[in-house]
Order: structure tokens, then C-alpha cells, then sequence
């Protein structure tokens, strides 16, 4: 538990810097690339299809993991971005055609999938971030927290309180109690972290009202959504027979352990905070 805890202390103190101090900084596409890099690694290499299987696939991978968060912060216009998918979607089925007797459809499809999901919706904290100047860095910590904070209430609420078992034949530990509990816990926290943010600009001179209800309906659906997500993770760690994807983080596992559910709350967020972010911190 302590070595958890203080991996966690580590990590949040990172986060918070990087995205409260260094959001305007060349640091804060860097950490997301290397998120998206990371996790793309992990990924492969669980599902048997890393490097040391096959390096040239692997390679186009990274490529495009890493230059899809860095071209979208520097403002690449999209059709290039799109070009740029779309080159290396090319050379990795080139690369099929020209190794077929070793790579199968199947594996060729598992990198494109893996690769696709981590590139897009990590590069969703870029796009997060530039949505507004204002509430920019609030909204990165909101889509964090909405994977991450009913995933820690489930766990504690789980473990005290758990009886009935939510998906036995996927997840063991997970309960429904453990589920409903993440989700109450998220909406408070939500709501007390909103208000605390509201009095902290007031004093900065900067006055907004908080929309409860849309804040309460994108936390529930964004719970929904992280469990799903969470146990999509362990679907693909069961089915490759490993406990971690990896153990960049002492007593956490590796970075797709930890990423697992915002991978999925990503693109959600982003939706919802486009549609209703100016309702939701709306001016007074």
C-alpha cells in the first residue's frame, strides 16, 4: 500500500506541474506523447506483437502514437494529420503484403486497433487543453478524475462494502456495490472540486456560476463509461494471461493499468465539454 501511495503522490505532483505550470510549454505535448507511446508499447507487446516480433510494424506504431498529439499541438492543419495516418495505414499493409507468412491479418488488425485507440484519445488531452484559455487545465483535471476517482471509490467501497459480484467472469474483485459507490463518491468529489475551483478564480477576479446537473449527468456517464473501459483491459490481460501490462509504476503496473478507463473517457469528455463547456462554467 506504501508503495502505491507514494507512486501516486509522484505522479499527481507530475501532473499538476505539467498541466498547471507547464501547459503552454513544449513539456506538456511531451508528456502526453510519451503516455501515448508508452501505453502503444505495452500494448503490443502483451497482445505478442512488440518489437522483437515484429520491429518494422512496431516502429510505424510509435511513429504515429507519438506525431499525432505533437502535430495536433502545434496546429498541423487536419488533412495533413489525416495524410499522415493515412501513410502510415499504407506501409503497414505494405508491410503485410510483404511479410504475410509471418504477420497474420489478425496481429496486423490488433496493432492498427491498439495503435489507433491509444494515438487518438490520448491526443484528446491536447485538444482538451485548447478548448478553452480560461478553464483549459480545469477541464484536463476533470477528465482525469472522471476515470480516476470512481475507480479509487470502487475500490475503497468494494472492499468494505462489496457482496455481489459485478462481472465474476472478467473482473473477480469488482462489485456492484463497489460500482455505485465509485459513482457517489465521483459526484461529490465533482461537485466540491467545481466549487472550491469557482471561489478560487472569484478571488482571482474571474466570476462564473457552475452547472450541477450537466456536471452531475457527464460524471455519471463518464463512470459508466471507465468501467467498461477498465474492464475491456482485463478481457485483454486475461486472454494473454498476464496480471500487468507493465510495471513502469511501482504497485500500480504499467502505464495502460492506469490509462486503461481514460483512454475510453476521453473522447466523451472532449464531446461534452465542446457541446456544453460554456454552460457549464457559464459567466455572471
Amino acid at each position: 500500500m506504501l508503495k502505491r501511495l507514494l507512486t501516486a503522490f509522484f505522479g499527481i505532483t507530475y501532473g499538476v506541474l505539467v498541466v498547471y505550470f507547464f501547459n503552454n510549454t513544449l513539456l506538456y505535448p511531451l508528456s502526453v506523447a510519451a503516455i501515448a507511446a508508452l501505453s502503444t508499447h505495452e500494448f503490443l507487446t502483451v497482445c505478442e506483437t512488440g518489437f522483437k516480433k515484429f520491429p518494422v510494424h512496431y516502429i510505424f506504431c510509435q511513429i504515429f502514437s507519438v506525431m499525432l498529439p505533437m502535430l495536433t499541438w502545434f496546429g498541423v492543419p487536419e488533412i495533413f494529420r489525416l495524410l499522415t495516418g493515412g501513410v502510415i495505414a499504407f506501409l503497414m499493409f505494405a508491410g503485410f503484403v510483404a511479410d504475410n507468412k509471418k504477420l497474420s491479418f489478425n496481429k496486423l488488425c490488433v496493432m492498427c486497433t491498439v495503435t489507433a485507440l491509444v494515438a487518438f484519445t490520448s491526443t484528446c488531452l491536447i485538444s482538451i487543453l485548447k478548448l478553452s484559455p480560461i478553464h483549459g487545465p480545469v477541464y484536463v483535471t476533470m477528465s482525469l478524475m472522471a476515470a480516476w476517482i470512481p475507480d479509487a471509490g470502487a475500490y475503497f467501497v468494494g472492499s468494505t462494502m462489496g457482496k455481489h459480484k459485478l462481472c465474476p467472469d472478467i473482473s473477480p474483485k469488482k462489485t456492484i456495490e463497489g460500482a455505485v459507490g465509485g459513482g457517489v463518491i465521483a459526484c461529490i468529489a465533482f461537485t466540491i472540486f467545481a466549487l472550491i475551483y469557482r471561489t478560487i478564480m472569484a478571488a482571482a477576479g474571474t466570476n462564473f456560476g457552475v452547472n450541477i446537473p450537466i456536471l452531475l449527468m457527464i460524471v455519471i456517464i463518464a463512470d459508466v463509461i471507465s468501467i467498461f473501459g477498465d474492464l475491456a483491459a482485463s478481457l485483454v490481460k486475461r486472454e494473454y494471461g498476464v496480471k500487468d501490462f507493465g510495471n513502469v509504476f511501482p504497485g500500480h503496473g504499467g502505464m495502460v493499468d492506469r490509462f486503461d478507463s481514460v483512454y475510453f473517457i476521453l473522447p466523451f469528455i472532449m464531446f461534452m465539454l465542446t457541446a456544453f463547456g460554456e454552460t457549464l462554467f457559464y459567466p455572471v
